[in-house]
């Protein structure tokens, strides 16, 4: 019999590595046409590519933070947003996607290695393993949902 918390470590990869009840990021990005990646929408004040080079940002400051106890803060917002808004080529953008789900899977890794996911950190103010893994669930599923309303604004999504 699987003990509760076997249970709660591959429902913690699930929500990290699959997509359950709303688009994942493969498929929010799955056949963009790479002149959308940059484009913007009238009185939106992010793109396609902003908001996967925020996701990729987030991210590997939440892993660096739960993996590294000399972590040093970075500022808000102006160290969590790209000055871009669009990659300077193909290589910039396949870059941040694969450091996105590299990023992901060193996560993973925690939850399958037995990390503590409830002993706070020696470091921060009380945060552990399990919030972290949280926040990156949200975050990413908040701006995943940006960029699906984004494609749909653009006339790029089903």
């Amino acid at each position: 019999m699987e003990t509760s918390e076997n249970i709660l470590r591959k429902q913690l990869i699930e929500i990290l590595d699959n997509s359950n009840a709303h688009a994942n990021l493969e498929s929010a990005l799955e056949g963009l046409p790479a002149n959308l990646r940059g484009q913007s929408v009238h009185n939106l004040p992010y793109t396609i590519w902003s908001i996967l080079k925020h996701i990729e940002i987030a991210q590997d400051d939440i892993v660096d933070f739960s993996t590294n106890s000399d972590y040093k803060s970075k500022s808000w917002p102006d160290d969590y947003w790209p000055e871009s808004t669009a990659p300077r080529d193909a290589m910039e953008w396949d870059d941040t996607f694969q450091k996105i789900k590299s990023d992901r899977k060193r996560m993973i890794e925690l939850i399958q290695k037995g990390e503590y996911l409830y002993v706070p950190f020696k470091h921060g103010n009380g945060q552990n393993l399990l919030r972290e893994i949280l926040l990156i669930a949200d975050h990413n599923a908040y701006h995943i949902g940006q960029l699906v309303v984004l494609r749909r604004l653009l006339g790029d999504w089903d």
